[in-house]
């Protein structure tokens, strides 16, 4: 897909998360909108995927780490064409099979179940692994929060990694600069996240605007040519990224949008789409 097209299904990602926390009544919007493109980009572009056939062989995996951020996937997914953009509004409800964290034994192209910060990145190693181990071609893609690298079994996955030279797996850490309790350089800072990846035997790439889908097509390009060494990629974004009264407020890391939010963020989205159309 051409960046453009890219962009468009990313604003409809977005109309999806919004859609969703506001039938679930909760949720996290902030850290599901800064990585719609990210979402967007790995599931359009990125990775060789089929959603006739969620659980074939060779297919390349994808571990939300930040499991928190489910309504991003799902929403990713539904556009996709796993399961249908509708059941997204039972998102959290009893009986749904959306529920507020991935479950990959109920979901369509839900590779691994996530949610405890610092275990889905130890998961997508070992799926690296295990792909050189059978000398099987697939690549293997987790995204981290950066208040998530605060865990220390991301630094243990990280080292063996490196260790391992394990060169068909790519980290991405969303660092949008916010989580539950501030900003993260305030609670436990994670800086400089290149140089410790670095340590770690990853070869980096930084981003400087991870909402970019031009940046991001360089950024996975340039993993996908790297040999010998994982791959980190650091993406600075917006938290809450496309709805203007989230967009970078702490506040919402972790609520859903009540009625009249709702209705501004979805005119907010709809503006960005007509934007787009026009050029």
């Amino acid at each position: 897909m051409e960046n453009l097209e890219l962009q468009k299904t990313a604003n409809e990602v977005r109309k999806g998360i919004v859609t969703a926390l506001h039938a679930a009544k909760a949720g996290h919007p902030g850290g599901s909108l800064s990585a719609a493109d990210v979402f967007t980009y790995l599931y359009f572009e990125e990775m060789n995927i089929d959603p006739k056939d969620p659980k074939k062989a060779d297919r390349d995996r994808f571990v939300l780490s930040k499991g928190h951020t489910a309504p991003g996937l799902y929403s990713v997914l539904a556009q996709r064409g796993y399961f249908p953009k509708e059941d997204l509004v039972t998102l959290r409800h009893l009986g749904s099979y959306l529920q507020g964290h991935p479950d990959m034994k109920h979901i369509p192209g839900v590779d691994m179940s996530s949610g405890s910060l610092g275990q889905g990145i130890s998961a997508a190693v070992g799926m690296a692994l295990s792909a050189k181990l059978s000398n099987d071609s697939y690549r293997v893609y987790t995204l981290l929060g950066d208040g998530e690298i605060q865990e220390g079994q991301v630094w243990e996955a990280a080292m063996f990694a490196g260790a391992r030279k394990l060169d068909n797996l790519v980290v991405i850490v969303d660092n949008n600069g916010l989580q539950i309790d501030g900003k993260v350089e305030d609670v436990c800072s994670p800086y400089p996240i290149d140089k410790k990846f670095e340590a770690f035997n990853f070869h980096v790439i930084n981003v400087a605007d991870g909402n970019d889908m031009a940046q991001l097509r360089a950024a996975f390009d340039e993993a996908k040519a790297t040999k010998g060494m994982p791959t980190a990629i650091v993406m600075k974004t917006v938290k809450g990224k496309g709805v203007s009264f989230m967009e970078n407020q702490v506040g919402w890391h972790g609520k859903a949008p009540n009625d009249e939010e709702y209705a501004q963020a979805m005119a907010d989205l709809e503006k960005v789409g007509e934007a787009l159309c026009q050029k």
